[in-house]
């Protein structure tokens, strides 16, 4: 619930190794641009990474630990209520350091990628949110035994479960059969070797994906013919001119579809493209500075008229006027916080 007509609610989710307690929350002034009235939302330790149901009354928090149950990560159930946070239960992610949680349309199943423990769990969810115990657990070391597994992001697109592996190259889709999550006969999207998938979001008519690729700063495109999607064109996410290392982290798409934006973390840039929503290729734009140092997540606000970025080493996030019809981006603001790393509006 919004506390007056002009403002949303951000949660925004920390390392906290650095001063943070958890999970911090703002309100998002939609005239100024403004972060106002920063309060602790909950008390948790390195909520890297934080979902919402449907129906915006579950919050789903990861913990990126590996000591929570044995060498295994958390995930924490929060109640919404009135813009504040409740814990219900936590449960483990069977898997070390999770570090994405997707949540499919009807709010019925919840997946968690767990990064260095190289798999995915996939819980069933009441009609309240609370996560049932036993998930399936999808094992991808058992894929290649010659790379490293790390499972990035899992994302449920027209009723199938994508999961990013940014250490084997490729993203799986898994087909829900009998209950249970197995292997798609439309296999895998194949990412060059080295490239690491990081995140990834699909377009409107889901017939294209686009791969932000953290290892060799590139996005890759990927088109739907024949119910498989096939790579397209890649570009670079950083200028040629530019020199040392950088990582990509986030990537997301106007909810028009005409402009798609990425973070680098090292050139300390978002990069601005234009999409031909015909056949899904990208156009450069151009680069905007994040004013701070390591851009993890970032997020479009529910009007689109802005774009906030998580800076994990600058401890700050800052915010931009984003020109709807251009996709530019201009500098408005910025609050600091220490290692901020996922901002979700409520």
């Amino acid at each position: 619930m919004k506390e007056i007509e002009n403002e949303e609610i951000l949660f925004v989710g920390t390392y906290t190794n650095n001063g943070s307690e958890g999970i911090y929350r703002y309100n998002f002034n939609l005239e100024t641009g403004q972060l106002e009235n920063k309060t602790l939302a909950a008390t948790i330790k390195n909520p890297s990474y934080l979902t919402l149901s449907p129906d915006k009354n579950t919050m789903y928090v990861v913990s990126e630990v590996d000591n929570f149950k044995e060498d295994n990560g958390s995930i924490t159930t929060f109640r919404v209520k009135d813009t504040v946070l409740i814990e219900v239960d936590v449960k483990s992610t069977y898997g070390a350091n999770p570090c994405y949680v997707g949540v499919n349309e009807s709010g019925d199943l919840v997946a968690v990628a767990n990064y260095t423990g190289g798999n995915v769990a996939v819980y069933s969810a009441a009609h309240n949110g609370n996560l049932n115990p036993s998930p399936q657990i999808i094992d991808h070391k058992i894929l290649d035994t010659t790379k490293t597994a790390h499972a990035h992001m899992a994302k449920f697109i027209n009723g199938e479960l994508f999961v990013s592996d940014l250490g084997l190259d490729r993203i799986e889709k898994y087909r829900k059969t009998d209950g249970q999550f197995s292997t798609s006969e439309h296999k895998e999207l194949v990412l060059a070797e080295g490239a690491g998938p990081r995140h990834f979001v699909s377009s409107n008519d889901e017939k294209f994906i686009y791969v932000i690729n953290e290892l060799n700063s590139t996005i890759t495109v990927f088109g739907l013919d024949d119910e498989k999607y096939y790579a397209i064109e890649t570009q670079e996410t950083t200028a040629s001119n530019f020199e040392g290392e950088s990582f990509c982290a986030d990537i997301h798409l106007s909810s028009d579809g005409k402009f798609l934006y990425g973070t680098n973390r090292g050139e300390n840039t978002i990069v601005i493209f234009e999409v031909d929503q015909a056949t899904g290729k990208l156009k450069l734009l151009g680069r905007e500075s994040v004013k701070g140092d390591w851009p993890r997540n970032f997020s479009i606000d529910p009007s689109e008229n802005f774009i906030l970025v998580a800076n994990q080493r600058s401890n700050n996030i800052v915010v931009f006027k984003r020109n709807i019809e251009l996709g530019t981006l201009s500098f408005v603001s910025q609050v600091d916080l220490p290692s901020p790393v996922c901002l979700k509006f409520n």
